[in-house]
């Protein structure tokens, strides 16, 4: 049965990062992490990493804003009662850092505002000495 997948991207802030978990017998591997979006309705969104795409991980830590490259999965199962039981999982596979990503806050709104030039009126004569 072949799968669907939804490949997107999602940007925020790291919220939380947990540890590595692994289950059962033959070792898998999965560790989640909290995004919460930067929009005027905040999204806490927990995404998962399984297997070797845990170690992406190793580098970034809460408070980092940073771009993921997410699938959306989505999967049936029919529970012993005989009950179809539906999962979802977001899924991420990459992630890369947000370099230019300045947090904003009144306090530092006016700081980073672009510095106010006068204006020269190309008719006057140039005075300055250089």
């Amino acid at each position: 049965m072949k799968q669907n997948i939804f490949k997107m991207e999602v940007t925020g802030k790291i919220k939380h990062l947990y540890d590595t978990q692994t289950y059962g017998a033959n070792g898998f591997k999965k560790r989640e992490l909290v995004l919460e979006t930067v929009e005027q309705y905040p999204q806490f969104l927990k995404i998962e990493f399984v297997q070797e795409k845990c170690d992406v991980l190793n580098s970034y830590q809460v408070g980092q804003e940073v771009k993921i490259g997410i699938n959306l999965k989505g999967r049936e199962w029919i529970n012993p009662e005989n009950q179809t039981v539906y999962f979802n999982s977001i899924q991420g596979w990459r992630v890369d850092p947000l370099q230019n990503a300045v947090a904003t806050t009144p306090e530092t709104a006016n700081a980073q505002a672009p510095a106010q030039t006068a204006s020269v009126n190309d008719s006057e004569p140039d005075d300055l000495p250089f």
